[in-house]
């Protein structure tokens, strides 16, 4: 007989009595939920609140394996930790529960375990649901503090998904203090070093599975980090509307972008660095770009980089315009360094950012004259091309053919002549030096480092004598040491041409014990994969023998059963006839009684009759109740969708089934408003269903 309940039935496992509950979204249907290997039912204790209600797993025959027992038990150790609490499990196995398992052949190897109340994050996704900022993060470091203690012990869940995390923190039915807000379910794949591995392994879940990975399966202590990681990232992600606008439906990510450069990757990874930092951004990002699965950051360190934001901070990236706008000049004098002189200006964004207004080169001239200083400073302690860059800044901003013009370019010529050959310099220009878009920028960021100063161009053209003084000095000692400059970089390059011989060969030398390190583990792995597939194999020998020896078992038992039963039927027979023979002695004397007996039978029967008919209409009416129900929903979440055709087809059914029993089903609840809207839409498209 399989095991299919209907709601308030009633059952007894290991001396308590449960009766099977009810769904809340569909009236007479058991509260139950199927996964990929067996269905989960609720059970509510016949003596007990509803928060201490069991989930009763029925596997699929492929999945009832005699291990389970081993691994519950071992399982049974991880009770204590914080959102593993189906760990506490009770197995139903033939020597403890033969009767039920009798009853019932479906519950061999069932388990019994605490049923998780509240919502999955796959439903959170599915219903597009927006989480405020404190959510976000307090489900994000619950679930990262779970990772982290299972890693402790070595444990893995190995089908880490939206629909295996649960949240009990969104939950209706009020939990004990202390309950865990986030919970992980479908614990059969859990790795352990204590436990063996499974026969059958999943390869992971769509949308949370990386494609690097072996698709044999997952079994490692490892295995959680990546999909882990981008539910992290998705419970982050959920603060954010743009975020959860862009989900591609189930999950946010389409299993066919898993570490791609897609679009929805960079715009989580912005989402995160901007709202949460940059720290949690590139976890994020180390684990998309991960190679293997161990490379992907700990649940250890995604703890620590949640730890540390706030509730109500709002973290922001620094502006990326001045980084643009460098990148954008490295690149433009990459590709025009040799072309034509004409000129070019710095961005009226950073002119504005300085207080400048755009179009002329004016500044105060206090800033010129402290830039004026800067360079001498810099000369004077040997720092040349900082000098030389600090006085093309001030020459860019200087009034056109004044004084302190003249100087700034003398002082300038003086320092390129000093880095440069003769023969670069008279092909550069001081034009085309002054013009160079990375210059200008150089020159608006000595600006506001530099702007403030009180310094001024008339204590500048003070000093003017002075200052060329020391420039031909300097000039003649630099033409001495060039000799002794170009000698030390030839020496210099020589020394380097041998240093990168003697790297590349230590680097051929580290490659090749590489490679052979890499064999060697090669070697080792294979050895280990063959020593663990002769023991799956005898171990399934082992499973096998003792398959035969519980069906042998089970054998005889059904034999004992059947000779009682016999024993009972002969008997009943006798018994029968004995009162067939009583019954004959007194016929003649009772014919008027009998008769009027069998008439009171015959109208108990009719009446039984009724009642019957009465009740197989009242059942079939709330069966099609719960049909209209779902026609209704099927038809709303098809519009939702934008399938008008699936939805229409959707309202037809509905008003189909509706016209089959009008009188009743327009006294049921909602129904006549459900049929008035679905007829809207059949007529107009456009009309949109609202949700009853």
């Amino acid at each position: 007989m399989t095991f299919q309940p209907n709601p308030g039935d009633g059952i007894v496992v290991n001396g308590t009595a449960y009766t099977v509950g009810q769904h809340p979204a569909a009236p007479g249907v058991a509260y139950a939920q199927a996964g990929r290997q067996g269905i989960v039912y609720q059970l509510i204790p016949v003596n007990g609140e509803l928060h201490e209600a069991k989930a009763l797993k029925v596997f699929f025959p492929k999945f009832r394996i005699p291990a389970m027992v081993y691994q519950s038990e071992h399982m049974g150790n991880y009770r204590e930790i914080p959102g593993l609490q189906v760990s506490s499990r009770e197995v139903l196995t033939p020597e403890r529960n033969g009767d039920l398992i009798a009853e019932y052949p479906d519950l061999l190897y069932a388990v019994i375990m605490p049923w998780i109340h509240g919502c999955t994050w796959f439903d959170v996704i599915s219903d597009q649901r927006n989480l405020g900022r404190s959510e976000s993060l307090m489900l994000a470091k619950a679930l990262a503090a779970i990772g982290s203690s299972m890693e402790q012990r070595g444990l893995a869940h190995c089908d880490l998904s939206a629909p295996n995390v649960m949240l009990p923190f969104f939950s209706e039915v009020k939990l004990p203090e202390g309950a865990a807000a986030v919970e992980l379910v479908d614990v059969e794949q859990m790795y352990s070093p204590k436990m063996d591995r499974p026969d059958v392994l999943l390869a992971g879940s769509p949308g949370y599975a990386a494609h690097r990975t072996v698709h044999s399966g997952l079994w490692s202590a490892y295995a959680d980090r990546f999909a882990g990681a981008v539910i992290i990232a998705e419970m982050l992600g959920w603060s954010d509307p743009a975020i959860v606008n862009r989900a591609w439906g189930e999950s946010y990510f389409d299993q066919h972008e898993m570490q791609t450069p897609c679009e929805r990757y960079f715009l989580l990874k912005k989402s995160l660095g901007q709202r949460w930092g940059t720290r949690i951004s590139d976890l994020f990002g180390r684990a998309w770009d991960s190679q293997d699965l161990s490379s992907c950051p700990t649940f250890g360190e995604w703890l620590i980089a949640l730890s540390s934001v706030s509730e109500e901070e709002v973290v922001e990236e620094a502006p990326a315009a001045a980084t643009a706008a460098a990148a954008e000049a490295a690149r433009e004098e990459n590709s025009d360094e040799s072309g034509s002189e004409r000129s070019r200006e710095v961005p009226a964004d950073i002119m504005a950012s300085l207080g400048i207004e755009p179009g002329t080169r004016e500044v105060n001239d206090n800033v010129v004259g402290r830039l004026f200083h800067q360079a001498r400073d810099l000369e004077k302690a040997g720092n040349l091309s900082g000098a030389l860059e600090i006085f093309r800044s001030a020459y860019h901003f200087v009034k056109k053919d004044s004084p302190l013009e003249v100087e700034l370019a003398a002082a300038i010529q003086g320092l390129e002549e000093q880095l440069r050959p003769a023969e670069e310099s008279s092909n550069k220009g001081i034009k085309a030096l002054l013009s160079s878009r990375k210059f200008m920028l150089s020159t608006a960021a000595a600006i506001v480092i530099l702007a403030g100063s009180a310094i001024t161009v008339n204590q500048i053209l003070a000093e003017k004598a002075e200052s060329r003084q020391m420039d031909a000095q300097r000039l003649a000692e630099q033409q001495a040491q060039e000799k002794e400059e170009a000698a030390r970089k030839q020496e210099e390059e020589a020394q380097k041409q041998q240093e990168e011989a003697a790297k590349k060969e230590a680097e051929a030398k580290k490659a090749e014990e590489e490679r052979l390190k890499a064999e060697e583990a090669k070697k080792a792995e294979e050895a280990e994969l063959a020593r663990k597939e002769q023991e799956k194999s005898e171990l399934q020998a082992k499973y096998e023998k003792q398959a035969k020896y519980e069906a042998y078992l089970a054998s005889l038992e059904e034999k004992k059963k059947k000779q009682a039963l016999q024993e009972k039927y002969d008997n009943q027979a006798k018994y029968e006839a004995y009162l067939a023979q009583l019954e004959e002695k007194k016929k003649r004397q009772a014919q008027e009684e009998a008769a009027a007996k069998a008439e009171a039978e015959r109208q108990a029967r009719a009446r039984a009759a009724q009642q019957a008919q009465a009740a197989q209409l009242q059942k079939q009416r709330s069966q099609n109740v719960v049909e209209l129900v779902a026609l209704y929903n099927k038809a709303y979440n098809a519009q939702v969708a934008g399938n008008k055709d699936r939805a229409k087809n959707a309202a037809r059914e509905f008003i189909a089934l509706y016209n089959k029993d009008k009188s009743y089903y327009k006294t049921v609840g909602k129904m006549s408003s459900r049929l008035n809207n679905l007829q809207q839409f059949i007529s107009d498209d456009s009309h949109w269903i609202p949700k009853l």
